[in-house]
């Protein structure tokens, strides 16, 4: 979507960014020059992708560089650490994609204390801290930063069987718009995405596992645009709000689903009603129409 070079000489964190969303992301800010960190608590994971990446990217002109550093976003000093080899092997830090997650699919009945806790500190903890380490970088240093976080349609809305990430997701939108309001007079942006169904292999896996997927429709089916999300069009979104083209957007959760929030109507699901079904239905109400005035 963006021109070449539109992150020419930007460096940005991303976090979860050996695997899924965080991939595709980064494979796209590589593309427009930025120079990437992607960090994950798996060390031979991300030195996988990283070298991957750069293999793939290589011929690409103007394309950025990678960094690989291990971190579990709940451990401060492990965060710290991202930050200082960012710095010391880039020289500044622009941009953090916050887009570590866990999440399964229970009753929350099912869950243990700890179960709950592990998608929680992930989430939300994981969110906080990276974003107060980034921010207090940028603070400190006059740099006008941008953080975004990957959060989720439900995230407003609530949702039963993921209450745990529905907790953690909500907690950390209301954080961005927050920090929207408090950092803007440093220059800070805070945005969000609220992604719909963009299917990745690990995560699809622990929220449609069978038989609970032979049971349920196709993900697409209960979409207004009949289909689920591609990569390419969330990395697109990110890339836009993490540059500068977006430069007056702050506080804001653009949500990225193919409509498919708006399905929650309480007659959406007329859509699977035929052209002859119809045509039965406008009879019907006629009839009643003219019954009621005789």
């Amino acid at each position: 979507m963006l021109r070449d070079g539109a992150l020419q000489g930007k460096t940005i964190i991303v976090t979860g960014g050996g695997t899924g969303l965080g991939k595709s992301i980064t494979r796209y800010l590589l593309t427009l020059g930025a120079n990437v960190t992607i960090c994950s608590r798996r060390q031979a994971v991300i030195d996988e992708t990283a070298q991957e990446l750069t293999t793939e990217l290589a011929a690409v002109e103007g394309v950025g560089r990678i960094l690989a550093v291990p971190c579990d976003v709940r451990n401060p000093q492990e965060i710290e650490n991202v930050l200082a080899q960012t710095v010391e092997t880039f020289g500044r830090v622009d941009g953090l994609l916050n887009n570590s997650a866990g999440n399964f699919i229970s009753p929350t009945e099912r869950l243990s204390y700890k179960a709950f806790d592990t998608i929680v500190d992930i989430v939300l903890r994981g969110t906080y801290y990276f974003t107060l380490a980034v921010g207090k970088y940028w603070i400190e240093n006059k740099i006008s930063g941008t953080v975004l976080n990957i959060s989720t349609t439900y995230a407003t809305t609530g949702s039963g069987y993921v209450v745990p990430s529905a907790v953690a997701k909500g907690g950390a939108l209301i954080m961005t718009k927050s920090l929207a309001a408090e950092w803007g007079k440093y220059g800070i942006r805070v945005n969000a995405i609220a992604p719909g169904p963009f299917p990745t292999k690990g995560a699809w896996d622990r929220l449609f596992p069978e038989p609970l997927a032979s049971l349920m429709d196709d993900p697409g089916s209960r979409i207004p645009l009949n289909r689920v999300g591609d990569h390419g069009e969330l990395a697109n979104l990110a890339a836009y709000l993490l540059s500068d083209f977006s430069g007056y957007i702050t506080g804001e959760s653009i949500t990225i689903d193919g409509g498919e929030v708006l399905m929650a109507g309480e007659f959406s699901h007329l859509r699977d009603v035929t052209d002859e079904q119809w045509d039965e239905v406008s009879k019907s109400i006629k009839q009643a129409n003219r019954a009621s005035k005789s």
